[in-house]
């Protein structure tokens, strides 16, 4: 999975852009844009990336992503018409003009649109609120739907109820190019964390050797690449064993792992259960 650019526009006759989805899976690329977005999944689970995070998500989960942050949604064994469905709101940090933000009564979103470097979670009575705003945005239009968009933005950034979701990716914002070359490596390990990941061919995917890229890995997402792609096999294995009736034997190697017994043990050690344990919890 290759992380890209992805050209967006809102067209002329507004300033920012609403995407009703109604898809059968979301599969789409690891990707990247000068907007932000705002994400509403109606209907769907699975995994969702979000610059080096991994973390599951459920029907209304609600994110607002910063401009160029590399993201993306997986549906889990969804194959069916209609089983993916999300509201995303796209706009330019400077969509109502370029003096706008220095308002001061505009201070907060600022703010907002600078700690959506790290992607925000929105959660709790907040959340319910700007599900009822965006719909709302979804049916109506001109100067009502800005105005809509406008409260939602203004409910965000005076909540209490968001979480931060990836702090260390924030942290790269000053240097483009580590960004891009954070987005490349990133956009492999998505893609090939199933199958055997060689250090040799990361540290060439980000132009280093691999000695340099360990530590700048390190440096980075403060874990190793090997945990880093661990955990990222953990997840989907824990995904697996709630949500499929796969046996742990074929969860093990669909997951990236060459046998039952460093499974088990690598699950136990992270999840403090065994692959039973946790199935049975759910």
């Amino acid at each position: 999975m290759k992380a890209f650019f992805e050209h967006l526009t809102t067209g002329i006759e507004s300033s920012i852009s609403i995407l009703d989805l109604d898809l059968t899976c979301f599969d789409g690329p690891y990707h990247f844009h000068p907007e932000l977005e705002l994400t509403w999944i109606r209907k769907s689970s699975g995994k969702r990336y979000v610059g080096g995070n991994v973390s599951d998500y459920k029907p209304d989960d609600l994110v607002l992503i910063g401009a160029n942050v590399p993201h993306c949604w997986h549906s889990m064994n969804e194959d069916i018409p209609g089983n993916a469905q999300a509201v995303v709101i796209q706009f330019q940090p400077n969509f109502a003009g370029g003096a706008f933000l220095e308002l001061p009564e505009l201070i907060k979103v600022k703010n907002l649109f600078e700690k959506a470097i790290a992607g925000v979670l929105i959660t709790g009575n907040t959340k319910a609120k700007i599900i009822s705003k965006i719909k709302k945005c979804t049916s109506a239009d001109g100067l009502h739907r800005l105005l809509q968009f406008l409260e939602i933005l203004d409910l965000i950034a005076n909540s209490e109820e968001t979480e931060l979701i990836d702090h260390h990716f924030a942290g790269l914002t000053a240097s483009p190019a580590e960004t891009e070359r954070f987005q490349k490596v990133f956009s492999y390990l998505i893609g090939n964390y199933q199958q055997e990941v060689s250090l040799k061919t990361v540290a060439k995917i980000a132009n280093l050797t691999p000695t340099a890229f360990c530590r700048y890995f390190k440096n980075v997402t403060r874990k190793t690449l090997v945990k880093t792609v661990t955990e990222f096999r953990i997840n989907q294995a824990c995904q697996l064993l709630r949500n499929s009736e796969k046996s742990v034997n074929e969860i093990c190697f669909e997951c990236g792992f060459g046998n039952n017994s460093y499974f088990n043990k690598t699950f136990k050690a992270i999840t403090n259960y065994t692959p039973l344990q946790y199935r049975s919890l759910f």
